[in-house]
């Protein structure tokens, strides 16, 4: 019912409408479209009340509310259910519980904030309230499970894209970072759970920092992270954000369920800031240590690094891209 409200007086633009237009139009009485208005208040919705005039709608909270979200966003898989959070421990925990109880491809979980938020490599992903974009999706695709790592670069190109909309510059580290002056915008976690030959489902977690402040970010990663309001410079708003993130995850997954991850890698490789130059790659686990010049990605989108002892494929790691002042 409030959603309904709430389109009522979006369609008013702005302009009055009365409590007993409201409750005509949907069936219910004057007290039921009070009491829903007053809850929409307690919300954050900008709705304005003038006596013999009605409601009208003014300002709607820049909160991650369901209703906001789906409003007009238009995807066809991405998105077709969204749980909103005030607070989770993380949302691929949620999303991975989710997908195990049989929710479907698309269904989206997003949270004001983490208070356990996992980057690559278990590392700990600051999500303060209220100021980044903090969510995971599931998918159950037909293709084979070694297909699936190459989600993650889907999801850094498709955030690349949301970031062009908003006139930013976006820079993509292997695999999946996006940058800003060498410091960390976004972070991206892809977590499966399959058979020898078939996904049961995908969870991609994204963490976008929106409109947090330099000195905001904890001590720790000050000199290493950054967030949209310090590339914009302004804040940006995050419901019309996140909504051009999950189109552009509606079309590109539409487009690789139809024809494979190539238009996907090419679009991977016209924004990243890897590829042709020379880099450190720390292996995981104790893995092999070395440098060498970044030159491509494969089908698979492994990293092809030139070595002296020479071509070296990097499936994971720590990967650094190194200036001149570096080599010196």
């Amino acid at each position: 019912m409030r959603e309904k409200i709430l389109e009522l007086l979006r369609q008013a633009g702005g302009s009055y409408l009365s409590g007993e237009e409201i409750a005509k139009t949907l069936g219910v009485s004057r007290t039921a479209v009070w009491k829903h208005i007053r809850d929409l208040k307690k919300q954050g919705y900008g709705i304005i009340s003038q006596s013999r005039s009605g409601y009208a709608l003014r300002e709607v909270p820049d909160h991650m509310i369901r209703e906001e979200i789906m409003h007009g966003l238009g995807t066809q898989c991405i998105g077709r259910d969204i749980r909103c959070f005030e607070q989770v421990g993380s949302t691929n925990t949620v999303a991975k519980e989710l997908a195990e109880t049989g929710a479907p491809e698309g269904t989206v979980v997003v949270a004001e904030q983490q208070g356990a938020g996992r980057g690559r490599l278990e590392r700990h992903f600051f999500s303060p309230y209220g100021r980044g974009i903090w969510f995971s999706f599931i998918l159950r695709p037909e293709f084979l499970p070694q297909e699936a790592p190459k989600c993650t670069l889907m999801a850094a190109v498709a955030v690349a894209m949301a970031m062009e909309e908003f006139d930013m510059k976006p820079g993509i580290k292997w695999p999946n970072d996006i940058l800003y002056e060498g410091r960390k915008i976004v972070g991206i976690l892809t977590e499966m759970s399959a058979e020898m030959e078939q996904i049961r489902h995908i969870i991609i977690g994204i963490g976008i920092n929106v409109n947090i402040r330099e000195d905001e970010f904890p001590e720790d990663i000050r000199d290493r992270a950054a967030s949209l309001l310090m590339v914009k410079g302004a804040p940006v708003p995050r419901i019309a954000f996140f909504q051009a993130v999950l189109r552009a995850l509606d079309r590109l997954y539409g487009e690789v369920c139809q024809s494979g991850f190539a238009p996907v890698m090419d679009a991977w490789r016209a924004y990243n800031i890897t590829l042709g130059h020379d880099v450190h790659v720390i292996g995981v686990r104790g893995g092999e240590t070395f440098d060498g010049k970044a030159v491509d990605i494969d089908a698979e989108g492994a990293l092809l690094v030139d070595t002296p002892q020479g071509r070296k494929r990097v499936l994971a790691g720590d990967v650094s891209v190194r200036t001149p002042e570096q080599k010196q």
